[in-house]
């Protein structure tokens, strides 16, 4: 049986029936224009806090905006570059969802093909707090619903410091980037290696796990606080951060761990819901984070996919390392390094289309 199951599989219903009111994948084309509206084709309106916006068949950067930094902050996951200012990107954010204007750069480049991956908090409201002792001032707004929240802070270069992120739930997730100062992105996810609390992971590189006292204080987060260690990127005195913090919601999302078998009958990975973004990396070795989505590829094979820490343009028709999204999870179809090697383990994050079973018992269908 699948490892994270512990030998048991369950039916469980979920608790958000449509998850297309908290997570959405959206597909455009540039048109170059000064403003360019962009509309969420999902059962339910989607009005978004984090916008992840990447180039399909170009190498443009990532970019990444948020409604706590402000719509002209971008940050880009690719790169350890600084908070940029561009007012030319996203224009205003509409209650389905947002305008772009003439940036040929990343995001509206004429006949340009791009993909973005939004996700809802809470409408740009925060709950703020001063520093106190070794804990950074800052702020966070939060969507407990869907257990996700967006938390900035100013460092304090002290071990030990503490902020809040407002989930009321342990986060299984934490993506952070020194907005400031050039620093890697720091990942923690609850099932990376033996010792989550001591590791970290890089999302602008390839590498394999880290281990580091600097980054979590080889602590836990807990259903208040994430606990930061004094190093740079994450709590370096003075400088300021941004983070996407997850918890797990049953039917809606789920970030756990797989084993590969090497072989394109590859492992099964249960989620409880059929998955609509699925991003994967190998945690003791090299290897891209690979992201699948249900709207690049229709159909249950998912092999396109963009790479996280690159900028280079999707990769399609990848026969190395494919998905196949089923109603209850997803499958591994080839035995390439990145997401099935042989006994290779890996980490996942994965947001639904659609639950399992939902919450009046209805089960969903395959693709």
């Amino acid at each position: 049986m699948h490892e994270e199951l512990s030998g048991v599989w369950i039916m469980a219903y979920t608790t958000i029936d449509d998850p297309s009111e908290y997570f959405q994948t959206l597909l455009y084309t540039g048109d170059a224009s000064s403003s360019l509206a962009l509309t969420f084709s999902g059962n339910s309106n989607l009005q978004p806090d984090f916008v992840w916006n990447k180039e399909r068949g170009g190498t443009a950067f990532h970019v990444v905006t948020d409604t706590s930094r402000g719509l002209t902050k971008n940050v880009y996951p690719n790169d350890t570059s600084v908070e940029e200012n561009y007012t030319d990107r996203i224009l205003s954010i509409q209650s389905n969802g947002f305008t772009i204007g003439d940036d040929t750069d990343t995001m509206n480049k004429d006949s340009g093909t791009y993909v973005n991956w939004c996700w809802k908090a809470n409408g740009g409201t925060r709950t703020t707090y001063s520093e106190s002792g070794n804990n950074p001032a800052g702020g966070y707004q939060v969507n407990t619903t869907a257990g996700f929240s967006i938390v900035d802070w100013t460092g304090t270069g002290d071990a030990g410091g503490t902020v809040a992120h407002g989930l009321g739930a342990v986060p299984h997730v934490i993506l952070v980037k020194c907005r400031n100062t050039a620093h890697d992105w720091a990942v923690f996810h609850h099932r990376n290696t033996s010792a989550p609390a001591t590791d970290y992971l890089v999302l602008n590189e390839n590498s394999a796990t880290a281990d580091g006292v600097n980054k979590w204080n080889d602590t836990l987060p807990d259903s208040n606080n994430i606990t930061l260690g004094d190093g740079g990127g994450v709590n370096a005195n003075n400088q300021t951060h941004i983070a996407y913090v997850f918890t797990e919601k049953q039917g809606y999302s789920r970030f756990g761990k797989l084993t590969g078998n090497g072989l394109t009958d590859g492992p099964f990975v249960y989620t409880g819901f059929k998955p609509a973004w699925v991003m994967i990396k190998e945690e003791t070795a090299a290897g891209s984070w690979h992201i699948f989505d249900n709207k690049r590829k229709v159909g249950n094979v998912s092999d396109s996919i963009i790479y996280a820490d690159l900028t280079n343009a999707e990769a399609t028709s990848q026969t190395g390392n494919p998905i196949d999204i089923v109603s209850n999870g997803f499958k591994c179809r080839g035995g390439g390094n990145d997401t099935n090697l042989d006994t290779g383990t890996y980490v996942y994050l994965a947001f639904a289309e659609s639950p399992f079973v939902s919450s009046k018992g209805v089960p969903t269908t395959a693709r």
